[in-house]
């Protein structure tokens, strides 16, 4: 590391169980955004002063005007500007040494199978079911960690799945494929907030955990948010044996 960098990162470099090392792994790190909104803006933002070297982001999306009330990676002058431009810009102006590559596209099959490879791990910040599951596909099949969140109306969750061990469960073993939850949109049932920034910041907090091997992953747990009374509860979730997705049989 350059001075500027022991400067910038030094309040990481202090604590136990990161220490230069731990800051040189996240410097290192390479991770994947799917998502450039409420959850992928805490995380990106958190994650580039942080100093991880690569941030991959991909939406489809462009920044419209309601998305300002919690998006906070993107500003007034980015309304009509691609959400993955306007979210790089941003980063950039955070910390210029870190890597931002983007993608104005859907997270689908095949750009999962090009780029989930090559990262370390990937968040999962989007907020649709199909694309959750092609996501925790991917990293199932690629042994990389997945953080993933969602937050609506005052509710959030947050856990990491990582079948890297065989011990801990993928997403599909909690939500499989084949039987998908009520369809549910911000943009019809509203969204709190500063929830999106507590679980996206969240979700930040475990990815740097795993890149710099600080403490221990919500592998195996899912934390569950009430905004109303900002009551945690914490379900220890289990591996299913006959998932489609992680079993032994395929």
């Amino acid at each position: 590391m350059q001075d500027t960098e022991l400067l910038r990162y030094s309040r990481h470099i202090l604590l136990d169980g990161i220490g230069i090392e731990g800051q040189d792994k996240i410097i290192r790190g390479k991770v994947l955004i799917v998502g450039a909104g409420g959850l992928g803006s805490p995380a990106a933002m958190y994650l580039a002063s942080s100093g991880v070297g690569h941030i991959t982001l991909v939406d489809d999306d462009a920044v419209e005007l309601t998305n300002l009330q919690r998006q906070i990676v993107h500003r007034t002058a980015s309304i009509g500007r691609k959400k993955v431009e306007s979210a790089a810009e941003t980063i950039s102006g955070i910390n210029p040494l870190v890597c931002v590559s983007t993608f104005d596209q859907r997270a689908d099959r095949d750009f999962l199978n090009l780029h989930v490879p090559e990262v370390d791990l990937v968040l999962d910040c989007c907020d649709n079911f199909e694309t959750r599951q092609a996501v925790n596909r991917a990293c199932v099949r690629f042994r990389k960690p997945l953080v993933s969140g969602a937050a609506i109306q005052v509710d959030g969750q947050v856990s990491v799945y990582d079948s890297r061990s065989g011990v801990h469960p993928c997403y599909a073993c909690i939500f499989p494929a084949d039987d998908p939850p009520p369809e549910v949109q911000c943009s019809t049932m509203g969204v709190f907030a500063p929830l999106v920034g507590i679980i996206g910041a969240i979700q930040a907090a475990e990815a740097l955990k795993l890149l710099s091997g600080l403490g221990i992953s919500l592998a195996g747990r899912l934390l569950l948010l009430d905004g109303r009374s900002l009551e945690w509860t914490e379900l220890q979730i289990a591996r299913n044996p006959h998932c489609k997705v992680c079993g032994p049989t395929l």
